[in-house]
């Protein structure tokens, strides 16, 4: 398994843990190892739920800048394990909690987006700073979030919004202390794992297959753009401007 996560299943009940320090930020190998694992974890019957968390400073800081700072050709790989990653929560086979803390920042917010149910700490953030990255992509996951036009806000500004400021918009399950997170999570695995396997995947297809739009193409569209911004000087200044720790000049 890649060092950057850890997982196992217990009692019906699989978790999957992104431990990568400092910042729980994934290269592009690490994108699409997390892919492979949660599909793993999706045929593996002995699984009826899977919990998604992090351990650190924050849930998910999204991708590694630094790599593609670095190596920028590496957005085509960059961009299939995001959409693997994310199409993966979405199609599991079983339910997928995620248990957030800290900040939940693009791919971040592609794993939350693509989840099925939601629980936080008092401590969590959420923001796609993607314009300031230089990037595009998110937007369809941010929109199963928040309304329209709270996406167009948060995606032009970058700004960050609180737990307590998203929780109005409803897809928050539980708040909880961080010290509760785990266990909070726990309790609700525990109510679906105690129900029949069987129905509980039936389910999970059958709510999938009436969502509006389809979400894995809204989002092959966004990854269309990402290209597209590589292509321009102030992406590569942006990404710059990060790595360096100070203000973008356009």
């Amino acid at each position: 398994m890649n060092p950057a996560f850890k997982s196992h299943i217990e009692n019906g009940i699989a978790e999957i843990i992104i431990n990568k320090a400092p910042v729980n930020a994934l290269d592009s190998a690490e994108w699409q190892a997390l892919a492979d694992l949660i599909n793993s974890i999706g045929k593996n019957l002995a699984a009826r739920v899977l919990i998604i968390r992090s351990e650190g400073r924050g849930f998910c800081a999204g991708v590694d800048i630094k790599e593609l700072d670095q190596y920028p050709e590496r957005i085509v790989s960059v961009n299939a394990g995001n959409y693997e990653t994310f199409k993966a929560v979405h199609l599991c086979p079983i339910p997928v909690i995620v248990a957030l803390h800290g900040y939940v920042l693009g791919g971040g917010i592609g794993i939350t987006g693509a989840a099925d149910i939601v629980v936080a700490s008092e401590c969590t953030t959420f923001a796609l700073p993607e314009v300031d990255r230089g990037a595009m992509g998110g937007g369809a996951h941010l929109q199963r979030l928040f309304p329209v036009q709270k996406v167009r806000y948060l995606f032009f500004t970058g700004e960050t919004i609180s737990v307590q400021d998203a929780d109005k918009y409803g897809f928050i399950e539980r708040i909880v202390p961080k010290e509760q997170l785990r266990d909070t999570a726990l309790e609700i695995a525990s109510k679906i794992a105690a129900k029949s396997s069987d129905m509980i995947r039936i389910a999970k297809e059958s709510l999938n297959g009436i969502e509006d739009g389809d979400l894995e193409a809204k989002y092959r569209w966004e990854q269309g753009f990402t290209l597209q911004a590589y292509t321009s000087p102030d992406s590569a200044e942006t990404r710059r401007a990060f790595v360096d720790k100070r203000e973008a000049n356009f």
